[in-house]
């Protein structure tokens, strides 16, 4: 029998597996391929789907926490309807034994947030990208409505395109919520406040009427130049900023790129006010957040009087020692 754990498996043992499945099936012929898993997404509070390539059997599944399971629809896409609705945006680890029409096996173990549908649309309001002990990089949002975070997923360009820098946990907020993720973990004291009480946590910067969450580790995740963005369970972007330090031409890299090109297309990035741009634009560094004047006191804020519009005309640069995480912007600005 294969076995394949997507979730524990090491890149060497991998490396291996691919190796010897390749020459199984030069010496047995296609019918020796294994299914291959090609992912799983939550459809309803009492629903999910498997996707593989081939039409499958499940054998068994398992879920921790568990989870009452009513019944299977087998098939390239594997239906699985649960007896109760699941309570929104909670961690769970799907574990599934399937297997096709050659009695070829597949076990996967993959993780996944249960299905949210009461993301509130945040906004991106303010961005700190220096670093100065005490003081961190931070992301600050602003909730204009009520709803559940869970499952909601930040990405920075810097660091991937498609691996999101932190998903957050099922946690209720209050229509008017500052909601600041600072993005290291200096005090081991500091905590996510996902209840009621948002004067938990004790770190540089955490106010106590403002919700905090805090990035393990201690490395840098965000740069004068770079994208943010947040999504949703069905990969639409709730937010964006596009940062640069410098107003350049183009581009430093492939993947900032690709960001400002991916966000573009998605209208989560708009050209400035009046300007005249061609169809299938890609905004260039001129077109984003100029960023070179900020520090660790000067952070990159959203205009709070303005229609949170996603355009560079909605941001600016605080004065120095202006910067509010968790709190109203200040609208000095920097000169």
């Amino acid at each position: 029998m294969k076995k394949i754990s997507l979730y524990f498996l090491f890149p060497i043992l991998a490396l291996a597996a691919c190796s010897t499945e390749a020459g199984l099936q030069q010496l047995l012929g296609r019918g020796a391929q294994a299914p291959v898993f090609m992912d799983c997404r939550p459809v309803s509070s009492t629903e999910m789907v498997f996707n593989f390539n081939a039409s499958v059997r499940v054998v068994s599944l398992d879920f921790d926490p568990a989870l009452e399971v009513e019944s299977i629809e087998d098939g390239s896409e594997v239906r699985v309807f649960f007896a109760a609705a699941l309570t929104e945006g909670t961690r769970v680890t799907a574990d599934i034994l399937v297997e096709d029409d050659d009695r070829n096996t597949l076990n996967v173990i993959v993780p996944f947030r249960t299905r949210n549908d009461r993301m509130p649309a945040l906004i991106l309001n303010e961005v700190r990208t220096e670093y100065s002990r005490p003081r961190v990089e931070l992301v600050e949002f602003f909730a204009p409505e009520a709803g559940n975070l869970g499952a909601m997923r930040l990405f920075i360009a810097g660091q991937s395109l498609t691996k999101p820098v932190y998903e957050f946990p099922p946690v209720e907020v209050n229509a008017g919520e500052y909601i600041v993720l600072h993005l290291r973990t200096l005090d081991e004291n500091s905590v996510d406040e996902t209840g009621q009480d948002l004067s938990l946590s004790p770190g540089v910067d955490a106010q106590p009427d403002a919700r905090d969450f805090w990035l393990p580790g201690t490395r840098k995740m965000l740069r004068k130049t770079d994208a943010i963005w947040i999504m949703d369970q069905d990969d639409r972007i709730i937010d964006a900023v596009l940062l640069s330090e410098r107003p350049d031409d183009r581009w430093s890299n492939e993947n900032l790129d690709e960001a400002a090109a991916f966000l573009a297309r998605n209208n989560a990035w708009l050209p400035p006010v009046g300007a005249e741009v061609e169809q299938g634009w890609i905004p260039s560094p001129t077109e984003a957040v100029i960023t070179s004047a900020t520090t660790a006191t000067r952070s990159i804020n959203r205009d709070e009087s303005l229609t949170s519009e996603r355009r560079a005309d909605n941001w600016y640069i605080t004065a120095t020692s202006s910067s509010t995480p968790g709190k109203p912007n200040n609208p000095k600005r920097h000169m």
